[in-house]
């Protein structure tokens, strides 16, 4: 049994970029797997700081998350501040890394050519990720595909540190989904809050069915052969199997489909796919004690596996001075 480890930042409304790139994924990673899955909202600290809107966030994402099928009695599920070891770990990580392996991150440089201001948690972003994954022996994380570098960074301090100090920690391995990369938002790029073009997982009917209906398409006439190299196409791929896909593909190919008629089917199947989730999501809001204590348990779980791996940097490190001898 492997241990598979990822998160997920409490940025907001979750959207089907979410559940397909990440959150589905490591849900089913749960029934064969020892899953370690978390709330990072140490990570979201870089970008939102407003007291009400983070912890309203947090506790929306892990509810979200629980609503969708993540069962904290089969896996390990907690919020990232719970476990401040991971702090310390990142500290002792920054001391191996060099200035010249953050500067080199593509994630820091995007975000700062969009006009997000630059701080100091921002470009060490990747070293707290490391530690998020390094403290608690992750050995598969599933990734998106704009995270491969992070990852790949992740290794690297592992490999170093051990290199140093002795095999203290687990070198991981990525999984990135060959299939599903980059979910595409309703204007054909990579579907992110940044960008305006997500599909929120829940809330009002109308406003939701409104925003299927506002995927971009282009202007081929009715009577021509619809392209399948759009976001419309792929998005309504996403919840179909490989035999229902080439149904799709056939229905694009002949002409007359109409693309509103096409907007209108997917929304119904995402409305029908999520009812359950719905329903479950609002028992949980109506139950925040239950959640409240699922994410205490996840907690400690989590917390006492951080301090094997961080005793054992300690000690190579050298901090555990006691025993040293004089």
């Amino acid at each position: 049994m492997k241990r598979v480890l990822s998160g997920i930042q409490p940025s907001g409304n979750l959207h089907l970029g979410n559940y397909f790139g990440m959150m589905s994924r490591m849900i089913k990673y749960q029934e064969e797997n020892d899953l370690f899955c978390f709330i990072v909202n140490y990570h979201a600290l870089t970008t939102i700081q407003d007291k009400k809107t983070l912890s309203k966030n947090t506790l929306n994402a892990a509810i979200d998350f629980m609503a969708l099928g993540l069962d904290p009695e089969r896996s390990t599920f907690w919020i990232q501040s719970d476990v401040p070891q991971v702090c310390e770990s990142t500290w002792l990580l920054s001391n191996i890394v060099n200035v010249g392996l953050l500067d080199r991150a593509t994630s820091y440089k995007d975000k700062m050519a969009k006009g997000l201001k630059p701080n100091v948690g921002l470009y060490s972003y990747p070293i707290l990720m490391a530690s998020d994954i390094l403290l608690f022996g992750g050995e598969i994380v599933p990734v998106g595909k704009d995270q491969k570098q992070h990852l790949e960074m992740t290794r690297d301090m592992a490999i170093r540190f051990n290199q140093i100090f002795g095999d203290v920690f687990v070198v991981p391995e990525l999984d990135i989904e060959k299939t599903n990369q980059l979910v595409p938002g309703l204007d054909g790029q990579k579907m992110s809050k940044s960008y305006g073009n997500t599909i929120p997982l829940f809330g009002p009917e109308k406003a939701i069915r409104k925003r299927f209906m506002s995927i971009v398409t282009d202007s081929t006439d009715i009577d021509q052969p619809k392209s399948i190299d759009t976001a419309l196409y792929q998005l309504y791929a996403l919840f179909l199997n490989e035999d229902e896909q080439k149904e799709l593909a056939e229905r694009f190919a002949t002409p007359g489909m109409r693309y509103g008629d096409v907007k209108q089917d997917l929304f119904e199947c995402f409305w029908t796919t999520f009812s359950p989730y719905r329903e479950k999501r609002d028992y949980l809001l109506n139950h925040k004690d239950y959640v409240l204590g699922q994410l205490k348990a996840g907690a400690e779980k989590a917390g006492a596996v951080a301090d094997v791996y961080l005793s054992k940097a300690r000690e190579a490190m050298g901090l555990n001075y006691g025993d040293a001898i004089v």
